[in-house]
């Protein structure tokens, strides 16, 4: 099955990885790290998730991987400039180098949804794992995203978004399949849990709206759903329009619902 990453790395998207921190996007895991834990943070991004548990685990070993070379060039600046000493490097998860159970935690953050084999991913996360630590991994789910008012190019985004990410070889909605998986991959222990992001505030609809007004017309996204028949460049700036639409409605608000998994043994 061809597998291509959906939102590519437009500064659209990379705006919003690089809002995301251990506290509004890692949450779940907080209370089972402490100082001088080794981790391994998979499909990284620009490192702002990785850099936050670093601070965490110090003086503990953080490593970043993620499968692009231009991002991972923006983890490692983002370290520099915080005085962090995360390692950042290219790797593929599915052949990393790297021996068996060599960190106490491995966390992936909105990764299992682009991937074609979640459940072989969660398995070399588990080898990687070592006895007695965890593999913490969270992931959205597109299907139970929410919103108010109703705004029929909403229901079109959501729609163009799905047959994109499907069409890579993902899960849009694996946020629901995390329990799943983490058993399917062989896990004695696994501990499920769900949270969310919520775009009420004005700041906030802004910056959620704007972001994807954006993103849906520069993105990877906007040239596979052309490239692919799924829509027109018409048909893209009828969503936009309707994000910007909804991001003027002072009672605009929005959900993303993530499931959640901290799996051991």
């Amino acid at each position: 099955m061809p597998h291509r990453y959906t939102h590519g790395h437009h500064e659209s998207v990379l705006r919003s990885h690089t809002w995301r921190t251990a506290e509004n996007s890692a949450g779940y895991l907080l209370p089972h790290l402490r100082p001088g834990m080794t981790l391994l943070d998979v499909g990284c991004g620009p490192g702002n998730i990785s850099i936050d548990l670093a601070g965490r685990l110090a003086p503990g070993r953080v490593l970043g991987i993620d499968t692009s070379e231009s991002v991972v060039g923006k983890a490692r600046a983002a370290a520099a400039e915080a005085g962090s000493h995360v390692e950042f490097v290219t790797a593929d998860l599915y052949a990393v180098d790297l021996p068996d159970d060599s960190f106490d935690v491995v966390h992936a953050h909105q990764v299992l949804q682009h991937l074609p084999d979640p459940v072989a991913a969660l398995r070399e996360m588990r080898r990687l794992a070592a006895p007695g630590g965890v593999v913490a991994v969270r992931d959205a789910d597109y299907g139970a995203m929410t919103w108010h008012p109703a705004v029929s190019a909403l229901d079109e985004w959501m729609s163009v978004y799905q047959q994109v990410a499907r069409g890579n070889g993902g899960e849009p909605d694996a946020g629901r399949h995390l329990l799943g998986w983490a058993q399917q991959a062989g896990f004695d222990q696994v501990t499920p849990s769900a949270s969310v992001w919520c775009f009420g505030t004005d700041e906030d609809r802004r910056w959620w709206g704007g972001m994807w007004a954006d993103r849906i017309l520069q993105s990877a996204i906007a040239e596979q759903a052309i490239a692919r028949g799924i829509t027109d460049q018409q048909g893209l700036q009828r969503i936009s329009d309707g994000w910007r639409d909804w991001v003027a409605r002072p009672d605009g608000w929005f959900a993303v619902l993530h499931g959640e998994v901290l799996c051991r043994g």
